[in-house]
């Protein structure tokens, strides 16, 4: 009988715990419980969804804007997150009203490196695939699709989502508004 591998059974397990708390994520974004979602993310949480352009084969290092150099769609703080959370709960937001219903779906979860322990704080890096599916009034129907880059940090048993990067596969959005959370 072969010996049983506890450092692969524990990537597996910590794989599932991972997966598990992006599902969460998705539910309270889909059930508009976006004060629940505020709380997980970080204090220093960071947003960056850079614009894909259509560049030549030979060119790929030139296929998504740069970060705090480029025009993108987002890149923002947990502050400028929480005030569109409030705004949107106002009911006074147009492009909210009337309201979006959206399904995330996430797939292909994979941790892409992991590194410390309980003591000072698990940090996983995770990769992931998305569809957002977001529908709005009779006719309004919007597919975002793409990757997902996360650092995520277990401190006293609770994970926080420190850096997401979402990057999309349309290099032209047709949406009205993007108002809805990746």
């Amino acid at each position: 009988m072969p010996d049983f591998d506890h450092s692969e059974f524990n990537r597996i397990l910590l794989e599932r715990e991972v997966e598990r708390f992006l599902y969460d994520e998705a539910e309270l974004l889909d059930a508009r419980q976006f004060s629940a979602w505020l709380d997980l993310l970080d204090d220093e949480f960071r947003l960056y969804v850079p614009i894909t352009q259509n560049v030549r084969y030979d060119m790929k290092d030139q296929e998504l804007s740069g970060e705090q150099r480029d025009m993108c769609w987002f890149d923002e703080g947990k502050e400028t997150i929480r005030q569109r959370v409030e705004q949107i709960a106002t009911g006074l937001h147009w492009a909210e009203e009337p309201r979006s219903r959206t399904t995330h779906m996430i797939s292909n979860v994979r941790i892409k490196e992991a590194a410390g322990g309980e003591a000072n704080g698990h940090v996983v890096s995770v990769s992931s695939a998305f569809l957002l599916y977001r529908n709005r009034g009779q006719i309004e129907t919007d597919f975002l699709v793409g990757r997902r880059l996360d650092r995520l940090r277990r401190h006293e048993g609770s994970w926080k989502i420190e850096r997401r990067e979402v990057h999309l596969s349309q290099s032209v959005l047709l949406a009205k508004n993007l108002t809805t959370f990746f």
